[in-house]
């Protein structure tokens, strides 16, 4: 599952993404379900579009009954009514910096941050819908794909997000028919020993905190650049 990400903008945010030139990309650290980020599309060209986090199928008749798909997993996007459309034709890249997970100790549940160790910025498979309000404007929304953990993520919960390697983000976002072998190998789970995870502040747990010191390690129990679980856990 993926519940919560950030998205923290490098200064090269549209070359990255092959965009066009366009306004800042205000920095998130706390992005929670219901909430609007830009997701990457391609139409003619790469787009950064602004959707809701909570994927709204073509055929809902009432926009409430997407709110709760926020993830899409990677086993079923072929053959689950909601997704089988959009694979193949609405795939996208959600930018993000890193996710958060929840590990049980006792009888709390502790926020982890989970982020690449020498990527700043990198994509998430995503789907998604633009349909149109009864006002006639145009409402984007969009769901994670998810995928077996790996070996980090799997001290902390029994699904994550799928994270596109770069070289596999085109082929993702391109248009077109995909079968379920080229699916496996695109959304494969993201290299263990590529990533890091350490305990954070329980304020993440609110959907209206934000700023930086949300992925700031607990003092005490970790250091940066220090992974909690081992390889091979």
């Amino acid at each position: 599952m993926c519940g919560r990400f950030t998205i923290v903008p490098t200064i090269d945010f549209h070359e990255r993404f092959s965009l066009p030139a366009g306004p800042e990309i205000s920095p998130r650290y706390n992005v929670a379900p219901g909430q609007e980020v830009p997701v990457i599309i391609r139409e003619d060209r790469n787009r950064a579009v602004p959707m809701i986090w909570g994927f709204i199928p073509s055929f809902a008749k009432d926009p409430a009954a997407g709110r709760a798909m926020i993830n899409a997993r990677a086993e079923t996007l072929l053959s689950k009514p909601a997704f089988r459309g959009a694979v193949q034709r609405n795939r996208c890249l959600v930018p993000a910096s890193g996710f958060y997970e929840w590990k049980k100790e006792g009888a709390r549940k502790v926020p982890f941050y989970i982020h690449l160790k020498t990527t700043p910025l990198f994509s998430f498979a995503g789907l998604y819908e633009i349909r149109r309000n009864v006002g006639g404007r145009a409402i984007g929304t969009f769901t994670i794909v998810t995928t077996e953990p790996n070996h980090l993520v799997a001290g902390l919960h029994d699904r994550m997000p799928a994270i596109l390697p770069r070289e596999k983000e085109e082929t993702w976002i391109m248009p077109g028919p995909v079968g379920p072998t080229e699916l496996k190998g695109i959304l494969a789970p993201y290299p263990g020993g590529e990533m890091e995870a350490f305990p954070v502040s329980g304020e993440v747990n609110d959907p209206g905190s934000e700023g930086p010191g949300l992925i700031q390690p607990l003092p005490g129990l970790t250091r940066p650049g220090t992974s909690l679980f081992p390889p091979g856990t």
